[in-house]
């Protein structure tokens, strides 16, 4: 089988010529060892994407599932910033992972990989970890269906099953902005001539100057669909791309009648968070004030340093939810415990945390928190 042009295959060729050889037999990657990567290879996919390939410093393999993310930690004006990105690579690939990242207007993580990190940089990362992956969920037809960056897990999945062979049939709409914005183009119409099962539809919603366009246009909608794969009710569904795409994904399969039983999205948008975040301030201050509180629970007084801001926070709620209550705009993601977007310094106090693998033991040795799933035993001054 014809062998399609990826970041995980190149980044494989650029590190050997750094000198950085592959080892078949090399241990896996742990970050809890060694959390620094490297970044070997940067590469343009659209005018405001680019993919950033990355190694551990010594020879190590990658195990994970396709579709799951890794948790960047980077020092942006002086300043510690966790931040998730979902890997694109595909885990038979497994000497090296890549990131592929969307430019977004007044995002700081964005704007500062595409400017500052350069092949040779060193970062920290732990992970990987996640649910949303089509390897939980064995089919023999999928339906992917993404919009703008939330095409890379999708990315890693078709990346997967083309590199493993798993004749899967699999039917990848991407909905753009025009055809210049379609990410991964190139590639996966590559994957589509060579294995007769993979169907790649891309939907533009308005042309490019000077690019003829002959495919769909539009938004994404169920008369679409139907013409695109008219047995969409057998697949295996997954959706991935900014809220409002998921969400009129979920509504268009509803009003088909679709067994939402086989409907799977990712959960947080990780690139769209510094956009979502007043939308989700809102969203929490409305559920939380229409919430009685609990009688009879300890409250707690909560102190930020860096905003100087200072809250109450029950016992019975989490700190991040405490602190949306009060307006405060703090960065979150997953509010599970997964992610360790929200990471933060404990300087005092003690708290109950659950979390769910987005934190190591030494960072809480340390006394690192994540305040989505840590509730106050105490008064607690946090340094945010």
């Amino acid at each position: 089988m014809a062998e399609a042009p990826s970041s995980s295959s190149t980044a494989s060729s650029a590190a050997a010529g750094s000198g950085h050889l592959v080892d078949a037999a090399a241990p896996l990657w742990n970050p809890d060892e060694d959390e620094i990567l490297v970044c070997r290879q940067i590469r343009a996919e659209t005018a405001d994407v680019k993919t950033f390939v990355f190694t551990p410093r010594e020879p190590r393999r990658f195990a994970y599932e396709a579709g799951q993310f890794i948790t960047l930690e980077l020092e942006i004006a002086g300043e510690v910033i966790n931040r998730c990105y979902t890997l694109s690579s595909s885990p038979a690939r497994p000497h090296a992972i890549s990131i592929t990242v969307k430019r977004v207007p007044g995002g700081p993580v964005s704007n500062w990989l595409h400017d500052n990190l350069q092949v040779g940089s060193e970062i920290k990362a732990v992970g990987p970890m996640g649910e949303f992956t089509s390897w939980r969920h064995p089919a023999g037809k999928y339906l992917f269906l993404s919009g703008g960056s939330g095409i890379t897990p999708l990315m890693s999945m078709a990346r997967s099953h083309f590199d493993m062979g798993t004749g899967a049939d699999i039917t990848f709409v991407h909905a753009a902005r025009s055809p210049l914005d379609i990410i991964f183009r190139r590639e996966l119409e590559t994957m589509a001539e060579v294995v007769p099962a993979f169907n790649f539809v891309p939907v533009c919603e308005a042309e490019s100057p000077g690019v003829r366009w002959s495919g769909y246009r539009g938004r994404l909608s169920l008369a679409m669909l139907h013409l695109i794969a008219p047995d969409f009710a057998e697949r295996e569904v997954f959706v991935c791309g900014p809220a409002p795409f998921m969400a009129a994904v979920r509504t268009m399969l509803a009003e088909a009648g679709f067994d939402m039983a086989h409907h799977h999205e990712e959960s947080f948008d990780f690139a769209a968070l510094s956009a979502d975040e007043k939308q989700e301030v809102a969203a929490a201050e409305a559920v939380m004030e229409a919430t009685p509180p609990a009688q009879n629970v300890p409250v707690f007084r909560v102190e930020f340093t860096r905003s100087r801001k200072v809250i109450e926070c029950p016992a019975d709620m989490s700190v991040l939810d405490a602190s949306r209550k009060a307006g405060m705009r703090l960065p979150s993601s997953c509010s599970k415990g997964l992610c360790g977007t929200c990471k933060s310094k404990k300087i005092s106090g003690e708290v109950e945390m659950h979390h769910g693998g987005g934190i190591r033991q030494r960072e809480i040795d340390q006394g690192m928190v994540l305040i989505c799933c840590s509730k106050p035993l105490s008064d607690l001054v946090i340094e945010r």
